[in-house]
């Protein structure tokens, strides 16, 4: 009870958080541009599939950095209870992972058989497979570290769960405003995501299930031939949209059809009812 009292205004340090991050992540990220050989004063620059890895491997450097002298100095707390425990989680990485697959491989699937999509080849290259894997890996750990673990953890000391859940949500969806081809639509689906993405954090506050989900729903969206939030990625499938819109996701990807809203909402749901089912076992 003590502890919940002096957690009650832990919201106002995600409202401290917010320059500091945008100063230090954009610095580290300015650094890996350079590193990486980026044309930074070129707005046309395209970057490679190992620029784009350099630049977001310092984005992870430089935001692990700045939430472990946040943990330290201010929620005077380990790095670690930001949700890292491994003990008995390695379940929850499977699923995480599997519940991507699935998803993605079953979207495909029935975009496929109705023609919204159109098998064009199979495009395999290793070494851009493993970037891409280890660039959604990153993706993955340090949106998750910082709008789950220290974000929606800190809502959850001063809100009911639920509220700091959307409250989260909103922010992670918000995150994506510069992304390529949103629209409201596209916007609504990613505030989705971060409730799918939440979900199991209420109940475990435990990050090695979103990490995942998080991981899988990105790196497969990838290589079916999505594009991933309106960003364009490495494909080892490719296929044409004949006729872009909200059931194929268009140019946003898979995330800006119904399909992925009707994936989102069962999984949500789904996620609910067993955590639920759990502790009301336990509590018999």
């Amino acid at each position: 009870m003590q502890e919940k009292g002096l957690k009650k205004g832990a919201w106002t340090r995600v409202l401290i958080l917010i320059l500091p991050y945008f100063i230090v992540v954009g610095l580290f990220q300015f650094l890996g541009a350079l590193l990486a050989g980026v044309d930074i004063m070129n707005p046309d620059f395209e970057q490679t599939s190992t620029q784009h890895l350099i630049i977001k491997l310092f984005d992870l450097v430089g935001t692990f950095l700045l939430l472990l002298l946040f943990m330290k100095k201010l929620d005077n707390e380990p790095f670690v209870n930001l949700g890292f425990q491994l003990k008995n989680r390695q379940k929850d990485i499977l699923l995480g992972l599997a519940v991507g697959l699935i998803i993605m491989a079953v979207g495909y699937g029935i975009l496929l058989s109705f023609g919204e999509l159109v098998f064009v080849k199979v495009n395999f290259d290793f070494k851009e497979i493993l970037i891409t894997i280890v660039l959604f890996i990153v993706v993955a750990v340090v949106e998750e570290t910082l709008l789950r673990g220290y974000i929606l953890r800190n809502f959850m000391y001063s809100f009911n769960k639920y509220v700091a859940l959307i409250l989260s949500s909103v922010l992670f969806a918000a995150m994506h405003l510069a992304n390529p081809n949103i629209d409201g639509f596209a916007f609504f689906n990613l505030f989705l995501a971060g409730i799918l993405l939440g979900m199991s954090y209420l109940y475990t506050k435990n990050l090695w299930f979103p990490i995942a989900l998080h991981l899988s729903w990105n790196l497969f969206q990838s290589l079916f031939g999505f594009n991933v939030s309106g960003l364009d990625a490495y494909s080892l499938v490719e296929f044409k949209i004949i006729d872009p819109n909200q059931f194929n996701g268009g140019a946003f990807g898979f995330e800006g059809s119904y399909f992925s809203i009707l994936a989102q909402i069962i999984t949500i749901v789904s996620i609910a009812i067993f955590y639920n089912r759990q502790k009301t076992e336990m509590q018999v």
